[in-house]
């Protein structure tokens, strides 16, 4: 049966040429979008037996104010993720803005002034140097002696093992693991590689907190980096495991006493997790984790797409088209700002929301350069949801992340080739 699909793009504003060229390409990757489907099936399997055993019903989506004492639903949904991650506890609050304040909740609660951090996977975040004081920051962990050291990875994408061990010394309180590049176009981190590295840091130190910073990489494999010894793991919920339903949250699992820690520095010194009313907002918390395993794979399916097409094109690609995946963001480098304030373009005229937007280059608060952003988000911020962004500095590397849908992801990289088709940007060869 003919369903008129190029009719369909082609009203959508995608050439022919564009469309049969992406459709090419599409063709070629029935076995990869395969295995993504097992590794959801067996994700939401994991997710529902979760659930399941939790006792999850219709009361946990009651509404609480004020104090939120006895929220049910709230610390249900923090057994529920305890068990998913295979950790003692967790803590998942809407009171946690964005992963950043997830990631400086679980820092400051953790670390004493003397502490020293350690980054042995290079340079974290932009928006966490604030917070640790790599760049001065009112309020940064520096402010509190708190010291900051890390060691970069070799040129070819491997742990320094050596300089890893010469850093660890006596002050050495966390080992912080960034499993997804940031802005960088270094190799994400399987969970197996960060298992590896835990390993070695316990063997110097057993004591060490190890933390993974494991946004964007939720859901992508079977295991997450507490099932290889991670003391704790943070997150959005505005990201992968929201499954695009979640309006705003942060979640720490890991340790009991570390994860207690984070929720003393959330609320307040006696309080912890017995405070945080969640205003109603429990059940789209709870169906947007549900969901998330089978979001998670639209978004890799998009990546893989967006990686195979721009690599055919001529262009760098991080993971490349034929490599295994460890989180949903696809770094292409551009090679100049026009070709990514186009790709931009495209992704943002692909949206359900704001498509008639043009997005421009502006300097956004905790970047160090100006940053494109490209997102028609249902929530605002939500990079589980189609969007692509990239600092205006050079190799020119733009970040693509996200899709609620496979076809949503599918349609987006098709018209960011479109828009740098009609800019005479690139060739279709």
């Amino acid at each position: 049966m003919n369903y008129g699909l190029e009719e369909m793009y082609e009203g959508l504003k995608i050439d022919k040429a564009v469309f049969d060229y992406c459709k090419d390409i599409e063709g070629k990757l029935k076995e990869r979008f395969e295995e993504i489907d097992r590794v959801a099936e067996y994700n939401q399997l994991k997710v529902l037996k979760a659930m399941q055993e939790c006792h999850v019903s219709d009361t946990h989506f009651a509404a609480t104010t004020g104090y939120g004492y006895n929220d049910l639903g709230r610390d249900t949904l923090e057994e529920v993720y305890a068990k998913v991650f295979h950790a003692e506890a967790g803590l998942v609050r809407p009171q946690l803005t964005c992963g950043t304040h997830a990631l400086t909740i679980a820092l400051s609660g953790n670390l004493r002034p003397g502490d020293e951090i350690l980054s042995p996977v290079g340079k974290p975040y932009d928006t966490l140097e604030g917070v640790i004081g790599i760049r001065e920051s009112k309020g940064s962990l520096a402010e509190y002696g708190i010291t900051y050291k890390q060691v970069n990875l070799l040129e070819d994408g491997a742990f320094d093992y050596e300089g890893i061990k010469n850093a660890i010394n006596e002050r050495t309180k966390l080992i912080t693991i960034q499993r997804s590049k940031g802005y960088q176009t270094r190799p994400t981190l399987s969970v197996a590689r960060i298992g590896e590295l835990i390993k070695f840091v316990k063997g110097i130190k057993p004591d060490v907190i190890c933390m993974v910073v494991n946004c964007y990489g939720e859901f992508v494999e079977t295991i997450e980096p507490t099932d290889v010894g991670a003391d704790l793991c943070v997150g959005s919920l505005i990201k992968n495991p929201g499954g695009g339903l979640a309006p705003i949250g942060g979640y720490i699992v890991g340790k009991e006493e570390y994860v207690d820690n984070a929720a003393y520095r959330l609320t307040a010194p006696g309080l912890g997790k017995e405070v945080g009313a969640t205003l109603g907002i429990n059940q789209q918390l709870y169906q947007g984790f549900f969901l998330a395993p089978t979001v998670v794979a639209g978004a890799l399916k998009g990546a893989i797409f967006a990686a195979n097409i721009y690599e055919k094109l001529g262009f760098p690609v991080i993971p490349n088209g034929t490599e295994s995946r460890h989180d949903i963001i696809q770094a292409v480098t551009l090679k100049s700002p026009e070709r990514i304030i186009a790709f931009c373009k495209g992704i943002q005229a692909a949206a359900p929301v704001d498509s008639y937007v043009i997005p421009e280059p502006w300097a956004m608060p905790g970047y160090q350069s100006d940053v494109i952003m490209a997102a028609g988000a249902f929530v605002q911020g939500s990079s589980i949801e189609l969007s692509a962004d990239a600092p205006i500095t050079a190799p020119y590397a733009v970040y693509f992340q996200g899709g609620l849908t496979w076809y949503h992801a599918k349609f987006g990289i098709m018209m960011s080739v479109q828009k740098l088709f009609e800019e005479k940007l690139i060739e279709l060869v």
